[in-house]
């Protein structure tokens, strides 16, 4: 089944307007050709590549204390792999940390709850059981929600998931 994707150019723009210049990433598949590659082709970005997610979230979260923006980019399983951080660094200690996640393996036509991949269905749940704010990205139009989203957690200092369901278009 074919749905239209969301617009890699369109989530790129609306990180640019809400004042994000740092991308802290690890390789996704899902988000690499449509966001990845055209980030790290942009000169109004700089993009830092780490080993581990979870010292991709410290990072992000460490820029907050200079006023500096930054959104980490990875997949579920690194998300899964840097709760604990996400819980210490953005939760605890009340940082800015906003992330993009690429649900791998997330079937077109479902929503996460309803996908066939336990690595999939399990995410929404446990971020709810965490109370931290996600949103889907699963479509065109999506992208329009995020800049107010990137702003409002900066303005509360609380981590923010944005969970990519569909490989985004390329620029």
């Amino acid at each position: 089944m074919s749905a239209p994707a969301p617009s890699g150019a369109a989530i790129i723009a609306g990180i640019k307007t809400a004042g994000v210049r740092e991308v802290v990433a690890l390789p996704d598949i899902v988000t690499s050709d449509g966001l990845l590659w055209p980030i790290s082709r942009d000169p109004e970005f700089r993009l830092t590549r780490v080993c581990k997610e979870d010292e991709g979230v410290s990072i992000c979260a460490a820029m907050s204390f200079n006023g500096t923006r930054a959104v980490m980019m990875m997949q579920q399983t690194g998300l899964m792999d840097s709760l604990n951080v996400i819980r210490a660094v953005g939760v605890d200690y009340e940082n800015p940390v906003v992330m993009f996640v690429g649900l791998q393996g997330k079937e077109v036509d479902r929503l996460p709850k309803d996908s066939s991949s336990y690595g999939v269905r399990i995410i929404q749940p446990i971020l709810d059981a965490m109370s931290l704010s996600h949103s889907l990205i699963e479509g065109p139009g999506d992208e329009a929600q995020i800049p107010a989203t990137i702003d409002t957690a900066y303005e509360s200092a609380r981590p923010h998931v944005f969970l990519i369901g569909r490989p985004p278009e390329a620029p």
